[in-house]
Protein backbone atom coordinates (compact mmCIF):
# COMPACT_ATOMS: atom_id res chain seq x y z
CA UNK A 1 0.00 0.00 0.00
CA UNK A 2 1.50 3.37 -1.27
CA UNK A 3 2.10 5.74 1.86
CA UNK A 4 0.72 9.20 1.54
CA UNK A 5 2.95 11.58 -0.62
CA UNK A 6 4.70 8.40 -1.80
CA UNK A 7 6.53 8.48 -5.19
CA UNK A 8 5.22 5.73 -7.81
CA UNK A 9 9.14 5.37 -7.97
CA UNK A 10 9.59 4.43 -4.79
CA UNK A 11 9.92 0.35 -3.61
CA UNK A 12 7.15 -1.00 -1.54
CA UNK A 13 8.94 -1.44 1.41
CA UNK A 14 9.66 2.44 1.90
CA UNK A 15 7.24 4.76 3.15
CA UNK A 16 7.20 8.48 3.41
CA UNK A 17 8.93 9.45 7.49
CA UNK A 18 6.45 11.64 9.19
CA UNK A 19 9.15 13.11 10.20
CA UNK A 20 12.53 13.20 8.22
CA UNK A 21 14.50 14.99 10.73
CA UNK A 22 14.45 11.70 13.05
CA UNK A 23 16.88 9.19 13.76
CA UNK A 24 15.44 5.30 13.67
CA UNK A 25 17.64 4.05 16.59
CA UNK A 26 18.17 0.56 15.06
CA UNK A 27 20.22 2.21 12.77
CA UNK A 28 22.67 3.92 14.71
CA UNK A 29 24.77 4.12 17.32
CA UNK A 30 23.50 4.22 20.61
CA UNK A 31 25.57 8.02 21.36
CA UNK A 32 24.26 9.46 17.80
CA UNK A 33 21.87 12.32 18.11
CA UNK A 34 20.61 15.61 17.16
CA UNK A 35 22.12 18.46 18.62
CA UNK A 36 19.30 20.67 20.64
CA UNK A 37 18.52 23.89 20.40
CA UNK A 38 18.03 27.52 17.80
CA UNK A 39 21.15 27.98 17.31
CA UNK A 40 24.02 27.86 13.65
CA UNK A 41 24.34 24.24 14.23
CA UNK A 42 20.68 23.08 15.15
CA UNK A 43 19.81 19.64 14.72
CA UNK A 44 23.22 19.01 13.33
CA UNK A 45 24.13 14.98 14.02
CA UNK A 46 26.43 14.28 16.81
CA UNK A 47 28.21 11.20 18.04
CA UNK A 48 29.25 11.04 21.57
CA UNK A 49 28.65 14.59 21.63
CA UNK A 50 30.98 15.52 18.76
CA UNK A 51 29.52 17.37 15.70
CA UNK A 52 29.77 16.43 11.88
CA UNK A 53 30.75 19.68 11.13
CA UNK A 54 33.88 19.50 13.66
CA UNK A 55 34.60 16.29 12.21
CA UNK A 56 34.22 17.18 8.57
CA UNK A 57 36.40 20.64 9.41
CA UNK A 58 39.11 18.43 10.82
CA UNK A 59 39.12 15.20 8.69
CA UNK A 60 37.69 15.66 5.72
CA UNK A 61 35.19 13.69 3.92
CA UNK A 62 34.42 10.72 3.15
CA UNK A 63 34.97 8.85 6.32
CA UNK A 64 33.98 6.47 8.37
CA UNK A 65 32.79 7.65 11.98
CA UNK A 66 32.84 4.66 14.23
CA UNK A 67 31.26 4.73 18.20
CA UNK A 68 34.39 3.27 20.28
CA UNK A 69 31.72 3.09 23.26
CA UNK A 70 28.90 1.43 21.48
CA UNK A 71 30.99 -1.42 19.70
CA UNK A 72 32.08 -2.32 23.02
CA UNK A 73 28.85 -2.51 24.53
CA UNK A 74 27.84 -4.43 21.87
CA UNK A 75 30.90 -7.13 22.25
CA UNK A 76 29.64 -7.30 25.72
CA UNK A 77 26.10 -7.58 25.20
CA UNK A 78 26.97 -10.80 22.70
CA UNK A 79 29.25 -12.64 25.25
CA UNK A 80 26.75 -11.65 28.47
CA UNK A 81 23.73 -12.86 26.55
CA UNK A 82 25.24 -16.40 25.26
CA UNK A 83 27.51 -16.99 28.55
CA UNK A 84 24.28 -16.44 30.51
CA UNK A 85 22.27 -18.59 28.56
CA UNK A 86 24.57 -21.30 28.06
CA UNK A 87 25.89 -21.33 31.60
CA UNK A 88 24.12 -24.74 32.23
CA UNK A 89 25.03 -26.20 29.32
CA UNK A 90 28.67 -26.28 28.35
CA UNK A 91 30.18 -23.14 31.20
CA UNK A 92 29.22 -20.52 28.87
CA UNK A 93 30.47 -19.38 25.25
CA UNK A 94 33.58 -18.37 23.21
CA UNK A 95 32.49 -15.47 21.25
CA UNK A 96 34.82 -14.74 18.19
CA UNK A 97 34.54 -11.41 16.96
CA UNK A 98 34.46 -12.29 12.69
CA UNK A 99 37.58 -9.71 11.79
CA UNK A 100 36.41 -10.09 8.03
CA UNK A 101 33.56 -7.59 8.85
CA UNK A 102 36.31 -5.23 9.82
CA UNK A 103 39.24 -5.31 11.56
CA UNK A 104 42.87 -2.98 12.69
CA UNK A 105 44.67 -3.31 15.72
CA UNK A 106 42.34 -0.94 17.74
CA UNK A 107 39.35 -2.94 16.97
CA UNK A 108 41.98 -6.29 17.68
CA UNK A 109 42.42 -4.83 21.39
CA UNK A 110 39.36 -3.83 21.74
CA UNK A 111 37.88 -7.28 21.62
CA UNK A 112 40.25 -8.57 23.61
CA UNK A 113 39.76 -6.16 26.21
CA UNK A 114 35.92 -6.86 26.15
CA UNK A 115 36.15 -10.51 26.60
CA UNK A 116 36.15 -11.87 23.36
CA UNK A 117 38.45 -13.71 20.93
CA UNK A 118 39.49 -12.95 17.14
CA UNK A 119 37.88 -14.87 13.92
CA UNK A 120 40.59 -13.72 11.36
CA UNK A 121 40.30 -15.42 7.43
CA UNK A 122 43.76 -14.68 5.81
CA UNK A 123 47.74 -13.96 6.90
CA UNK A 124 46.87 -10.28 6.27
CA UNK A 125 44.40 -10.91 9.23
CA UNK A 126 46.32 -12.89 11.45
CA UNK A 127 49.34 -9.84 11.19
CA UNK A 128 46.74 -7.28 12.51
CA UNK A 129 46.14 -9.44 15.64
CA UNK A 130 49.86 -10.07 16.25
CA UNK A 131 50.74 -6.34 15.81
CA UNK A 132 47.81 -5.79 18.39
CA UNK A 133 49.51 -8.44 20.79
CA UNK A 134 46.04 -11.03 20.60
CA UNK A 135 47.34 -14.11 21.94
CA UNK A 136 47.46 -17.18 19.73
CA UNK A 137 45.08 -19.25 21.97
CA UNK A 138 42.20 -16.55 21.64
CA UNK A 139 42.46 -16.51 17.25
CA UNK A 140 41.18 -19.20 14.75
CA UNK A 141 41.80 -19.10 11.75
CA UNK A 142 39.32 -19.29 8.88
CA UNK A 143 39.49 -19.27 4.80
CA UNK A 144 38.61 -22.48 2.05
CA UNK A 145 42.12 -21.64 0.38
CA UNK A 146 44.97 -21.09 3.18
CA UNK A 147 48.74 -21.34 1.72
CA UNK A 148 51.08 -23.35 3.02
CA UNK A 149 52.47 -20.21 4.52
CA UNK A 150 49.57 -19.19 6.39
CA UNK A 151 49.27 -22.40 7.61
CA UNK A 152 52.96 -22.29 9.03
CA UNK A 153 52.21 -18.77 10.16
CA UNK A 154 49.08 -20.07 12.50
CA UNK A 155 51.10 -23.05 13.89
CA UNK A 156 54.01 -20.75 14.79
CA UNK A 157 51.85 -18.19 16.21
CA UNK A 158 49.80 -20.47 18.45
CA UNK A 159 46.67 -20.15 16.94
CA UNK A 160 43.34 -21.74 18.81
CA UNK A 161 41.90 -23.35 15.92
CA UNK A 162 42.59 -23.75 12.18
CA UNK A 163 38.73 -24.28 11.04
CA UNK A 164 39.77 -26.74 7.75
CA UNK A 165 37.72 -26.31 4.96
CA UNK A 166 38.25 -29.53 2.76
CA UNK A 167 40.12 -32.78 2.46
CA UNK A 168 42.92 -31.29 0.63
CA UNK A 169 43.37 -28.50 3.14
CA UNK A 170 43.40 -31.07 6.39
CA UNK A 171 46.44 -33.55 5.03
CA UNK A 172 48.22 -30.20 4.05
CA UNK A 173 47.92 -29.22 7.77
CA UNK A 174 48.60 -32.81 9.12
CA UNK A 175 52.15 -32.78 6.84
CA UNK A 176 52.78 -29.07 7.94
CA UNK A 177 52.53 -29.68 11.15
CA UNK A 178 54.57 -33.30 11.23
CA UNK A 179 57.32 -31.78 9.57
CA UNK A 180 57.71 -29.44 12.25
CA UNK A 181 60.72 -29.57 14.59
CA UNK A 182 61.84 -29.44 17.82
CA UNK A 183 63.01 -26.06 17.40
CA UNK A 184 59.87 -24.66 16.27
CA UNK A 185 57.52 -22.13 18.68
CA UNK A 186 55.44 -25.11 19.45
CA UNK A 187 57.76 -27.01 20.90
CA UNK A 188 58.80 -27.35 24.56
CA UNK A 189 61.96 -28.95 25.94
CA UNK A 190 62.98 -30.32 23.46
CA UNK A 191 59.54 -32.16 23.14
CA UNK A 192 57.73 -32.68 19.23
CA UNK A 193 56.02 -28.92 18.66
CA UNK A 194 52.53 -28.97 19.39
CA UNK A 195 49.43 -30.55 17.53
CA UNK A 196 47.89 -28.36 14.98
CA UNK A 197 44.75 -27.89 16.21
CA UNK A 198 42.01 -28.14 14.00
CA UNK A 199 37.85 -27.58 13.82
CA UNK A 200 36.25 -29.12 10.42
CA UNK A 201 33.52 -26.41 8.58
CA UNK A 202 30.73 -28.61 7.55
CA UNK A 203 27.74 -27.56 4.95
CA UNK A 204 24.43 -28.82 7.29
CA UNK A 205 22.35 -27.97 4.16
CA UNK A 206 20.53 -25.27 5.86
CA UNK A 207 19.51 -22.29 2.90
CA UNK A 208 19.80 -19.02 4.65
CA UNK A 209 16.69 -16.39 3.39
CA UNK A 210 19.78 -14.01 2.83
CA UNK A 211 21.01 -13.37 -0.65
CA UNK A 212 22.30 -15.71 -2.80
CA UNK A 213 26.00 -14.92 -3.00
CA UNK A 214 26.20 -14.92 0.88
CA UNK A 215 24.35 -17.65 2.23
CA UNK A 216 26.84 -20.34 2.47
CA UNK A 217 25.75 -23.67 4.43
CA UNK A 218 24.22 -25.35 1.24
CA UNK A 219 25.62 -27.97 -1.24
CA UNK A 220 26.37 -25.47 -4.29
CA UNK A 221 29.14 -23.08 -3.09
CA UNK A 222 32.53 -23.27 -1.99
CA UNK A 223 32.88 -23.58 1.37
CA UNK A 224 32.90 -26.66 3.93
CA UNK A 225 32.51 -30.36 3.81
CA UNK A 226 29.60 -31.86 2.87
CA UNK A 227 27.01 -33.60 5.53
CA UNK A 228 25.18 -35.42 2.53
CA UNK A 229 25.44 -38.82 2.76
CA UNK A 230 27.25 -40.64 -0.71
CA UNK A 231 29.62 -37.41 -0.99
CA UNK A 232 32.72 -39.23 0.46
CA UNK A 233 35.38 -39.34 -1.99
CA UNK A 234 37.77 -42.05 -1.20
CA UNK A 235 35.89 -44.20 1.21
CA UNK A 236 36.54 -45.02 4.85
CA UNK A 237 38.85 -48.47 4.29
CA UNK A 238 41.75 -48.19 6.07
CA UNK A 239 41.17 -45.41 8.66
CA UNK A 240 40.01 -47.68 11.36
CA UNK A 241 36.46 -46.50 10.88
CA UNK A 242 33.80 -48.62 9.23
CA UNK A 243 31.38 -46.63 7.23
CA UNK A 244 29.95 -47.86 3.98
CA UNK A 245 31.39 -47.30 0.95
CA UNK A 246 28.93 -44.72 -0.95
CA UNK A 247 26.92 -44.04 2.21
CA UNK A 248 29.41 -42.00 4.61
CA UNK A 249 29.56 -37.98 3.71
CA UNK A 250 32.86 -36.10 3.15
CA UNK A 251 32.07 -34.18 6.60
CA UNK A 252 32.66 -37.99 8.29
CA UNK A 253 35.22 -38.96 6.12
CA UNK A 254 37.35 -35.67 7.31
CA UNK A 255 36.46 -37.22 10.76
CA UNK A 256 38.59 -40.22 9.86
CA UNK A 257 41.32 -38.80 8.21
CA UNK A 258 41.84 -36.27 11.26
CA UNK A 259 41.72 -38.88 13.71
CA UNK A 260 43.92 -41.00 12.05
CA UNK A 261 46.78 -37.91 11.73
CA UNK A 262 49.14 -38.14 14.91
CA UNK A 263 49.84 -34.08 14.56
CA UNK A 264 46.10 -33.06 14.38
CA UNK A 265 44.14 -32.45 17.26
CA UNK A 266 40.19 -33.20 16.23
CA UNK A 267 38.28 -30.29 18.53
CA UNK A 268 35.32 -30.18 17.15
CA UNK A 269 33.02 -29.36 13.90
CA UNK A 270 31.75 -25.69 12.77
CA UNK A 271 29.14 -24.35 10.47
CA UNK A 272 28.79 -21.16 9.20
CA UNK A 273 24.85 -20.72 7.18
CA UNK A 274 25.39 -17.18 6.20
CA UNK A 275 24.90 -13.46 6.56
CA UNK A 276 22.44 -11.14 7.22
CA UNK A 277 19.77 -13.39 8.79
CA UNK A 278 17.11 -12.45 10.60
CA UNK A 279 14.59 -15.57 10.74
CA UNK A 280 16.31 -17.90 13.60
CA UNK A 281 14.76 -21.79 12.35
CA UNK A 282 18.15 -21.48 10.13
CA UNK A 283 20.63 -21.37 13.25
CA UNK A 284 18.16 -23.73 14.79
CA UNK A 285 18.47 -26.14 12.16
CA UNK A 286 21.97 -26.03 11.84
CA UNK A 287 22.96 -26.64 15.42
CA UNK A 288 20.60 -29.78 15.82
CA UNK A 289 22.25 -31.51 12.49
CA UNK A 290 25.85 -30.29 14.15
CA UNK A 291 24.66 -32.55 17.03
CA UNK A 292 23.66 -34.90 15.49
CA UNK A 293 26.73 -35.64 13.54
CA UNK A 294 28.60 -35.01 16.80
CA UNK A 295 26.54 -38.03 18.65
CA UNK A 296 26.77 -39.93 15.71
CA UNK A 297 30.72 -40.12 15.56
CA UNK A 298 30.74 -40.73 19.05
CA UNK A 299 28.39 -43.56 18.91
CA UNK A 300 29.69 -45.00 15.72
CA UNK A 301 33.95 -44.95 16.08
CA UNK A 302 33.97 -43.53 19.91
CA UNK A 303 35.53 -40.06 18.60
CA UNK A 304 34.84 -37.50 20.99
CA UNK A 305 33.95 -33.91 19.61
CA UNK A 306 34.04 -31.82 22.45
CA UNK A 307 33.63 -28.29 20.72
CA UNK A 308 31.07 -27.10 18.34
CA UNK A 309 31.31 -23.26 16.74
CA UNK A 310 27.92 -22.23 15.88
CA UNK A 311 29.50 -19.27 13.44
CA UNK A 312 27.63 -16.05 12.76
CA UNK A 313 25.88 -14.23 10.46
CA UNK A 314 23.18 -12.16 12.58
CA UNK A 315 21.25 -9.38 10.82
CA UNK A 316 20.92 -5.59 11.56
CA UNK A 317 19.15 -2.90 10.59
CA UNK A 318 19.85 -1.11 7.05
CA UNK A 319 16.98 0.45 6.95
CA UNK A 320 13.49 1.18 9.07
CA UNK A 321 11.37 -2.12 9.04
CA UNK A 322 14.49 -4.29 9.72
CA UNK A 323 13.95 -5.80 12.83
CA UNK A 324 17.22 -7.64 14.11
CA UNK A 325 17.08 -10.27 16.86
CA UNK A 326 18.83 -9.02 20.45
CA UNK A 327 21.59 -11.33 21.28
CA UNK A 328 19.60 -12.19 24.58
CA UNK A 329 17.05 -13.55 22.02
CA UNK A 330 19.33 -15.56 20.00
CA UNK A 331 21.08 -17.16 22.85
CA UNK A 332 18.05 -17.80 24.43
CA UNK A 333 16.80 -19.62 21.66
CA UNK A 334 19.55 -21.40 20.58
CA UNK A 335 20.43 -22.32 23.97
CA UNK A 336 16.81 -24.13 24.10
CA UNK A 337 18.15 -26.30 21.25
CA UNK A 338 21.12 -27.33 22.24
CA UNK A 339 20.27 -28.55 25.49
CA UNK A 340 17.23 -30.10 24.51
CA UNK A 341 19.63 -32.02 21.83
CA UNK A 342 22.30 -33.14 23.57
CA UNK A 343 19.80 -34.77 26.35
CA UNK A 344 18.52 -36.45 23.23
CA UNK A 345 21.17 -38.20 21.98
CA UNK A 346 22.45 -38.65 25.10
CA UNK A 347 26.14 -36.67 24.75
CA UNK A 348 27.90 -34.17 26.75
CA UNK A 349 27.02 -30.65 25.21
CA UNK A 350 30.39 -29.38 23.82
CA UNK A 351 31.69 -26.30 24.44
CA UNK A 352 29.79 -23.72 22.20
CA UNK A 353 31.05 -20.52 20.27
CA UNK A 354 29.84 -18.26 18.09
CA UNK A 355 31.26 -15.44 15.32
CA UNK A 356 29.48 -12.17 15.23
CA UNK A 357 30.82 -9.42 13.22
CA UNK A 358 28.55 -7.48 11.41
CA UNK A 359 25.89 -7.76 14.28
CA UNK A 360 29.15 -5.76 16.96
CA UNK A 361 30.47 -3.36 14.34
CA UNK A 362 28.13 -2.66 11.68
CA UNK A 363 25.54 -0.10 13.98
CA UNK A 364 28.63 1.60 15.64
CA UNK A 365 29.75 2.99 12.34
CA UNK A 366 28.15 5.85 9.65
CA UNK A 367 29.73 7.36 6.91
CA UNK A 368 29.86 11.19 6.33
CA UNK A 369 29.81 12.44 2.74
CA UNK A 370 29.49 16.08 0.94
CA UNK A 371 27.04 16.80 -1.19
CA UNK A 372 28.64 17.87 -4.74
CA UNK A 373 25.75 17.77 -7.75
CA UNK A 374 21.86 17.46 -7.37
CA UNK A 375 20.43 16.39 -10.70
CA UNK A 376 16.26 16.09 -10.96
CA UNK A 377 15.51 12.77 -13.29
CA UNK A 378 12.40 12.31 -15.40
CA UNK A 379 11.33 8.61 -14.90
CA UNK A 380 8.68 7.12 -17.11
CA UNK A 381 6.90 5.03 -14.51
CA UNK A 382 5.09 1.60 -16.46
CA UNK A 383 1.32 1.99 -16.08
CA UNK A 384 -0.93 -1.33 -17.30
CA UNK A 385 -4.14 -1.11 -18.62
CA UNK A 386 -5.15 2.49 -17.62
CA UNK A 387 -6.52 3.29 -20.91
CA UNK A 388 -6.58 7.01 -22.60
CA UNK A 389 -10.14 8.07 -22.85
CA UNK A 390 -11.06 8.48 -26.63
CA UNK A 391 -7.56 7.52 -27.44
CA UNK A 392 -7.67 6.07 -30.66
CA UNK A 393 -6.56 2.56 -30.71
CA UNK A 394 -6.76 1.82 -27.21
CA UNK A 395 -3.51 4.01 -26.30
CA UNK A 396 -2.39 3.68 -22.44
CA UNK A 397 -1.82 6.60 -20.10
CA UNK A 398 1.83 7.63 -19.85
CA UNK A 399 3.17 9.11 -16.26
CA UNK A 400 6.10 10.09 -15.22
CA UNK A 401 7.57 10.95 -11.94
CA UNK A 402 10.91 12.58 -10.67
CA UNK A 403 13.71 11.00 -8.85
CA UNK A 404 16.41 13.37 -7.49
CA UNK A 405 20.05 11.85 -7.84
CA UNK A 406 22.44 13.02 -5.15
CA UNK A 407 26.29 13.10 -6.12
CA UNK A 408 28.46 12.53 -2.83
CA UNK A 409 32.11 12.42 -2.95
CA UNK A 410 32.41 8.87 -2.17
CA UNK A 411 30.56 5.92 -3.30
CA UNK A 412 31.40 2.16 -4.47
CA UNK A 413 35.08 2.68 -3.28
CA UNK A 414 33.88 2.82 0.43
CA UNK A 415 30.91 0.74 0.40
CA UNK A 416 30.87 -1.92 -2.93
CA UNK A 417 28.06 -3.81 -0.66
CA UNK A 418 24.94 -1.69 -3.15
CA UNK A 419 26.38 -3.13 -6.13
CA UNK A 420 27.57 -6.49 -5.14
CA UNK A 421 24.68 -7.68 -2.90
CA UNK A 422 22.01 -4.91 -3.97
CA UNK A 423 21.94 -3.91 -0.79
CA UNK A 424 19.88 -1.13 0.68
CA UNK A 425 20.62 1.58 3.18
CA UNK A 426 19.61 4.55 4.52
CA UNK A 427 20.57 8.21 4.56
CA UNK A 428 19.63 11.33 6.67
CA UNK A 429 20.93 15.16 5.88
CA UNK A 430 23.46 15.84 8.92
CA UNK A 431 24.85 19.32 9.02
CA UNK A 432 21.32 20.62 9.88
CA UNK A 433 17.43 19.77 9.93
CA UNK A 434 15.29 20.63 7.27
CA UNK A 435 11.29 21.45 7.26
CA UNK A 436 11.50 21.35 3.52
CA UNK A 437 8.97 18.67 1.76
CA UNK A 438 10.19 15.03 1.35
CA UNK A 439 11.93 13.90 -2.13
CA UNK A 440 12.50 10.33 -3.47
CA UNK A 441 16.14 11.11 -3.75
CA UNK A 442 18.90 7.99 -5.41
CA UNK A 443 22.59 9.05 -3.41
CA UNK A 444 25.50 8.15 -5.80
CA UNK A 445 29.02 8.43 -6.10
CA UNK A 446 31.23 9.55 -8.16
CA UNK A 447 32.89 6.45 -10.21
CA UNK A 448 32.59 6.16 -13.67
CA UNK A 449 29.96 3.73 -13.04
CA UNK A 450 26.25 4.04 -13.62
CA UNK A 451 25.71 1.24 -10.94
CA UNK A 452 27.73 3.10 -8.63
CA UNK A 453 24.88 3.31 -5.86
CA UNK A 454 25.30 4.42 -2.12
CA UNK A 455 21.47 4.59 -1.33
CA UNK A 456 19.30 3.08 -3.81
CA UNK A 457 16.08 4.58 -2.33
CA UNK A 458 15.58 7.18 0.01
CA UNK A 459 13.74 10.64 1.13
CA UNK A 460 15.31 13.61 1.49
CA UNK A 461 14.21 16.97 2.21
CA UNK A 462 14.10 18.48 -0.74
CA UNK A 463 16.06 21.70 -0.05
CA UNK A 464 19.37 19.53 -0.15
CA UNK A 465 22.28 21.34 -1.90
CA UNK A 466 25.98 21.31 -2.39
CA UNK A 467 27.95 21.50 0.44
CA UNK A 468 25.51 19.82 3.03
CA UNK A 469 26.65 16.89 4.74
CA UNK A 470 24.87 13.40 4.45
CA UNK A 471 25.30 10.29 7.08
CA UNK A 472 24.60 7.01 5.90
CA UNK A 473 24.02 4.43 8.94
CA UNK A 474 25.10 0.90 9.07
CA UNK A 475 28.27 1.09 7.15
CA UNK A 476 30.55 -0.51 9.77
CA UNK A 477 30.78 -4.21 8.37
CA UNK A 478 31.93 -4.97 5.05
CA UNK A 479 32.34 -1.39 3.33
CA UNK A 480 35.86 -0.27 4.74
CA UNK A 481 36.86 -4.16 4.58
CA UNK A 482 36.01 -3.95 0.91
CA UNK A 483 36.97 -0.42 0.02
CA UNK A 484 39.45 0.18 -3.44
CA UNK A 485 40.80 2.89 -5.23
CA UNK A 486 38.78 2.40 -8.45
CA UNK A 487 39.40 5.75 -10.24
CA UNK A 488 42.69 6.13 -8.06
CA UNK A 489 40.05 7.49 -5.11
CA UNK A 490 41.90 7.38 -1.49
CA UNK A 491 40.47 5.04 0.72
CA UNK A 492 38.74 7.01 3.67
CA UNK A 493 39.99 6.59 6.96
CA UNK A 494 38.23 5.16 10.11
CA UNK A 495 37.61 7.39 13.30
CA UNK A 496 36.90 6.41 16.41
CA UNK A 497 34.96 8.67 18.88
CA UNK A 498 35.10 8.40 22.99
CA UNK A 499 33.89 11.55 25.40
CA UNK A 500 33.61 13.73 22.46
CA UNK A 501 37.02 12.75 20.79
CA UNK A 502 37.77 11.97 17.98
CA UNK A 503 41.23 10.20 16.69
CA UNK A 504 42.29 7.75 13.47
CA UNK A 505 42.24 4.03 14.25
CA UNK A 506 43.00 3.62 10.21
CA UNK A 507 43.88 7.08 8.78
CA UNK A 508 42.73 8.21 5.19
CA UNK A 509 44.82 7.30 2.39
CA UNK A 510 46.66 10.27 0.43
CA UNK A 511 47.75 10.56 -2.99
CA UNK A 512 51.11 9.53 -2.21
CA UNK A 513 49.70 6.37 -0.70
CA UNK A 514 47.72 5.95 -4.14
CA UNK A 515 51.05 6.61 -5.70
CA UNK A 516 53.80 4.76 -3.56
CA UNK A 517 53.82 1.39 -5.52
CA UNK A 518 54.06 2.76 -9.10
CA UNK A 519 57.03 2.02 -10.02
CA UNK A 520 57.14 4.38 -13.07
CA UNK A 521 59.16 3.58 -16.20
Amino acid sequence: MTSAGASPLAPEWLAVPADLNRLVPELWAHDVARRPGGGVASGELTVGGLGVGDIKSAYGSPVFVLSEPDFRARSRAFKTAFDAAFADICGGVDVYYAGKSFLCTAVATWVREEGLRLDTASGGELAVAERAGTPGELIGLHGNNKSDAEIRRALDYGVGRIIVDSLDELERVARIAAERGTDTPGAVDGTEAARAKVMLRLTPGIHAHTHEFIATAHEDQKFGLSMAPGTAGTGLSGSGFDGETGTASMAEEAVAAAAGHDSIELLGVHCHIGSQIFEPEGFEAAALRLIAFVAAMREAYGVELPEMDLGGGYGIAYVPGDAPRPPAEIATALAAVVRDACARHGITPPRISIEPGRAIVGSTTFTLYEVGTVKDVVVDVPVVDVPVVDAPGGATAGLTAVRRYISVDGGMSDNARPVLYDADYSVVLANRTSHAAAQLTRVVGKHCESGDIVVRDAYLPSDVRAGDLLAVPGTGAYCWALSSNYNYLARPGVLAVRDGAARWIVRGETEDDLLSRDMGV
